[in-house]
């Protein structure tokens, strides 16, 4: 039973690691001084065929010893409490299973009771449901300046459009928008993207090393860190910080590079590395060779040697919206009512005249402008306050080019199908080992499963801003140690994300109910992180990023179909080929829906599948042989170019 799980003991050798550094802390003897010989400037000075490598490992083994007897400590803290769920130890007990015997949070409990013979199990409630709270504290010191016209303007305070209850949680939405650069931030970012785009950091330190093990892997980051990697790893570091320096401030940078003081200037570093960060955030179209790099960069400076080496960590926080209102004492204005006008992206979809695009565009703006001077206080101006407003209008731009095509892609499949009635041509059943694919399913299961899946790449989409500030955290946490490992794709760094993770299993529970209704599940819950499918939380936004671009050209094909068809030849070519405009879209969208929801695309048999991760592998696969479907020419015709977009 899960209950009587014990902590395992640790090691003698941990333990006497332990209680020699405590030794040497007290009493400076020559055990503590030979650890410790090695300064950064040491290190630095070092040649590479000069390195001692017995100190070095001996330096990582002490650093990762404190930090596994802390995280066991941890651990073993939260269970003895009794206090947490036993399956995520992060939420709060809210029930308690008699047969199981163990507390459960909601998530966990709907995930692990969902059917089979748990879902007969005994429960008691033992909790409430933890729900976040909005403070309704307020120090605004323009109370009493409202303006008064704009409140008393009818039009202004009616709108006619009802948005859904995530749109309108501003007050959690914030906590992960980060806010936009200024222009002075931005003349720094051009510097790190510089700096990035001619950096080898990754190239070098990532290659494989001839240590790895005869099972294609190297050991942790610490153990299996050997002392050159960690000698090459300073040196990259130290060489992009001085470089950095001396690009903004010439004789500071001189001073970094003669006295190897890189902790006098932590604020600085800290600062201009989380300008990309927050960038690429508010921009996943940007930088997308640069980021990778300089994400690592940043997992290697916050290690926890290199941390005792340069004497401080390199990471900060993504600056958000809220926290920027929340230090001006100006929070409580993400539950006005008029924040859904102010933020809302304004869209031509067709349907709307010029003269009802400019009245949203004036609504905008004086509900930007009524809220920047109500919430103005002595401690945030209301141009700061209009620049976090523009920062989560940039949020709902975002979900307009990235979510909109998944519910385009749910309405195509809901009209142009049944889930009861078919077709026999137009059938989406599918069979294990015919045309690739690797699932069964029959045309109804093969429905459900197709709408499932989308509609779970549209609830991610919805949080993603949520999901990358979490993998940003999970990336440069010095507790999760990696360790690199060659996946048959390169070699990777395959570290655990336990903050990804854990939001992941909460969406994965919120449409499971939503879509549950009326049909159960298909497919696999499991969610792939931290192994060879999805090596880390990097690979994870990587790869649900891209679901707008495999959607958005089928998407736009349909959409400019019409518009081809005003061509007589290409009319032509259409009625001869495919027998009209409307069996074009139903062979594209019939095509998609079996094959790109089929298990195929993953390099061996047992990683294929219906698991989360092997639905988006599935579509992948579909986009790689689109050149061969018979309709290829009306993507081309359309105005498509390809799946992956520029790297520029």
């Amino acid at each position: 039973k899960r209950k009587e799980r014990k902590i395992k003991p640790h090691k003698s050798s941990q333990k006497e690691i332990m209680e020699d550094i405590d030794n040497n802390n007290n009493d400076n003897n020559n055990e503590e001084e030979e650890v410790n010989a090695l300064s950064l400037s040491d290190m630095l000075d070092l040649k590479e065929d000069d390195i001692p490598e017995e100190e070095i490992v001996k330096m990582i083994k002490i650093a990762q010893t404190k930090n596994e007897i802390k995280k066991d400590k941890n651990t073993e803290d939260l269970i003895s409490k009794n206090i947490y769920c036993i399956e995520c130890l992060d939420h709060p007990m809210v029930y308690y299973c008699e047969n199981c015997e163990d507390n459960f949070c909601q998530i966990c409990f709907e995930a692990q009771h969902r059917k089979g013979n748990r879902a007969k199990h005994t429960v008691k409630i033992i909790g409430e449901v933890v729900l976040r709270n909005s403070n309704n504290d307020n120090d605004n010191d323009n109370d009493d300046g409202t303006d008064e016209e704009l409140e008393n303007d009818e039009d202004f305070m009616k709108d006619d459009e009802e948005p859904d209850d995530y749109m309108l949680n501003f007050r959690e939405r914030a906590k992960y928008i980060p806010v936009r650069l200024t222009l002075q931030e931005r003349k720094h970012l051009r510097l790190v993207e510089s700096m990035l785009s001619c950096s080898e950091y990754t190239t070098k330190i990532d290659s494989v090393i001839p240590s790895m093990s005869s099972n294609n892997s190297v050991n942790k980051a610490g153990s299996g860190l050997s002392a050159k990697r960690m000698y090459q790893q300073l040196q990259h570091i130290c060489a992009l910080f001085s470089g950095l320096a001396i690009a903004v401030d010439y004789k500071i940078g001189q001073q970094i590079l003669k006295n190897r003081d890189y902790h006098v200037n932590e604020q600085f570093f800290k600062e201009i590395l989380e300008l990309g960060r927050r960038h690429k955030i508010m921009n996943p179209e940007k930088m997308r060779s640069e980021y990778g790099t300089l994400m690592y960069i940043l997992q290697d400076a916050c290690s926890n040697q290199n941390i005792e080496l340069l004497k401080f960590s390199a990471s900060k926080p993504i600056f958000t919206a809220f926290q920027k209102l929340k230090e001006g004492k100006a929070q409580n204005m993400l539950d006005d009512p008029l924040m859904e006008i102010a933020t809302r992206a304004i869209m031509e979809d067709g349907k709307k005249s010029r003269y009802d695009i400019r009245m949203e565009v004036q609504k905008k703006e004086k509900a930007v402008k009524y809220l920047s001077k109500r919430y103005s206080t002595r401690k945030i101006s209301p141009d700061d306050i209009k620049h976090c407003l523009y920062s989560i209008g940039d949020n709902n731009s975002f979900l307009v080019f990235n979510r909109d095509p998944i519910d385009k892609m749910i309405e195509l499949l809901t009209s142009f199908f049944s889930p009861k009635k078919y077709e026999e041509k137009y059938s989406l059943s599918i069979f294990g080992g015919q045309d690739g694919s690797r699932l069964t399913h029959s045309h109804e299961r093969q429905y459900h499963y197709c709408l499932q899946s989308l509609t779970l790449w549209r609830e991610i989409s919805n949080d993603m801003f949520r999901l990358w500030y979490l993998a940003d955290q999970d990336l440069v946490d010095n507790k999760q140690d990696y360790r690199l490992k060659d996946t048959g794709q390169g070699c990777h760094r395959i570290q655990q994300s336990p903050r990804v993770a854990q939001a992941m299993r909460e969406i994965l529970h919120r449409v499971q109910k939503k879509v549950g209704q009326g049909s159960e599940w298909v497919g696999s819950s499991v969610v792939h992180l931290g192994d060879d499918n999805v090596p880390n939380a990097l690979m994870f936004i990587d790869k649900y990023t891209q679901v707008p671009r495999i959607l958005n050209p089928i998407v736009l094909t349909i959409k400019n179909l019409p518009g081809l068809l005003k061509n007589k030849g290409i009319k032509k070519y259409v009625d001869q080929a495919f027998g009209g405009p409307e069996e074009l879209k139903k062979l594209i969208l019939w095509d998609f829906f079996r094959h790109a929801f089929d298990g195929s695309g993953a390099d061996n048999f047992f990683d294929a599948g219906s698991c989360i991760d092997g639905r988006l592998t599935s579509a992948w696969n579909w986009c790689s042989q689109l050149d061969t479907k018979p309709y290829y020419p009306i993507f081309k015709l359309s105005g498509f170019t390809g799946f992956d977009g520029s790297f520029n």
